[in-house]
């Protein structure tokens, strides 16, 4: 199982209706908002991380609002 954190900007007045959207995916194990350099944070399980970029690929950049994301893998120990 791999775990990666998105970090996701959005376009002003997006904020909550992307957080909604996010929230809704089952790959999505918890979001939330942030204040600060980026607008939300999503953790995202999947069973490696190429599905993991696929997912943020084909499912959060896609959502209305999503300016950018930046990916950051989740370390086993």
């Amino acid at each position: 199982m791999a775990t990666g954190y998105v970090l996701i900007n959005v376009e002003p007045g997006y904020e909550f209706s992307v957080y909604e959207s996010i929230s809704q995916f089952n790959q999505v194990a918890d979001s939330t908002l942030l204040f600060g350099d980026y607008d939300l944070i999503a953790k995202v399980v999947a069973n490696d991380m190429a599905s993991i970029a696929q997912f943020v690929v084909e499912n959060i950049r896609q959502i209305e609002g999503v300016q950018n994301t930046k990916t950051l893998a989740g370390a086993e120990v």
